[in-house]
Parts: C-alpha cells; sequence; structure tokens
C-alpha cells in the first residue's frame, strides 16, 4: 500500500496542516517537524524538499524562512501525497483466482483507493472535514455477517 517515504511524507504534511491559518502559516524547519514528529532530520528535509518540488509545501531558506502547506489543507488529499513516493499499479495481478477472494481483495483495494482519494490533511487540522466521507465497514470486506466481530464471535448488537 505506501512505503516508509510515504508515512514519513504524510505525518510531516500532517503536522503542517496541524499549524495551518487561513490568515497566515507558521513556517517551520525540517528539524521541527522532525522533532514534533519524532522522525529522523535528515530524512524529514529530504522528503519536505520533494513535496516542496511538487507543489505540496513552500519551502523557504534563511532566517524567518521554513516549510509550510502550499495550499489550505482541504485542498491536499492523502493521495496528492501518495503519488509522489509510491508507484501507482496499473495493472494490478491478484494471486488469487477469481473467487470470493478475489473479490474482496479488490473491494479492499477500491477502498483505499477511495479513502486516498476522499481524505484530506484537513482531518488533521481539528476543523470539521468540508465534506463527509463516507467509508464502507472493514468488517463487509472480511466477509463477517452483521453482528460478528473480527474473531468470528457473535458481538450482540453491542460495542466495545
Amino acid at each position: 500500500m505506501y512505503g516508509k517515504q510515504t508515512e514519513t511524507a504524510i505525518a510531516a504534511v500532517g503536522y503542517l496542516a496541524e499549524l495551518w491559518r487561513e490568515t497566515g502559516t507558521q513556517r517551520v524547519s525540517a528539524a521541527d517537524v522532525a522533532e514534533a514528529r519524532d522522525l529522523q532530520k535528515p530524512f524529514v528535509a529530504k522528503l519536505l524538499s520533494a513535496l516542496s518540488q511538487a507543489g505540496i509545501v513552500n519551502g523557504s531558506p534563511g532566517p524567518g524562512g521554513g516549510y509550510a502547506l502550499a495550499k489550505p489543507p482541504w485542498n491536499i488529499t492523502l493521495r496528492d501525497v501518495w503519488v509522489i513516493f509510491e508507484r501507482p499499479e496499473t495493472d494490478y495481478v491478484c494471486p488469487f483466482p477469481p473467487g470470493p477472494i478475489h473479490e474482496r481483495l479488490k473491494q479492499v483495494a477500491d477502498s483505499v483507493d477511495r479513502f486516498l482519494d476522499q481524505t484530506t490533511f484537513a482531518v488533521f487540522t481539528g476543523s470539521p472535514p468540508r465534506e463527509k466521507l463516507e467509508m464502507p465497514q472493514t468488517e463487509r470486506f472480511l466477509g463477517m455477517s452483521n453482528g460478528e466481530s473480527s474473531n468470528g464471535h457473535a458481538t450482540n448488537g453491542q460495542t466495545a
């Protein structure tokens, strides 16, 4: 689904989204981002540079410089960051023959695609999302019936 670069980039952009203010945003150094997310500074600096080249963040050198989002967090999807560091699968080949497992894996892949496309970095701002995301329940993809937990036991409609 995604690797360490993508995971770290999402964490870094998420931190910048937390700092977003519509009237102007605070610029922070790569070291500040790395410290806030407990990440390696050289790795974060490299990823922020790639994100800057892609137009996701703006970087300014020198005193008063640093990194900030290039556009509002609700205009940046997880997919926008994902495509910078991942190779999209154009010809996904399922390891299973057509049948129930193949169909469930396809549903999971489709759900992940929707999640990447519909989730914006506004989720990191603490503000309500600009539009409601409707995600299918994981249990449906795992083939569990209503009232059955992931360990196969009946839940009797109760939640933990």
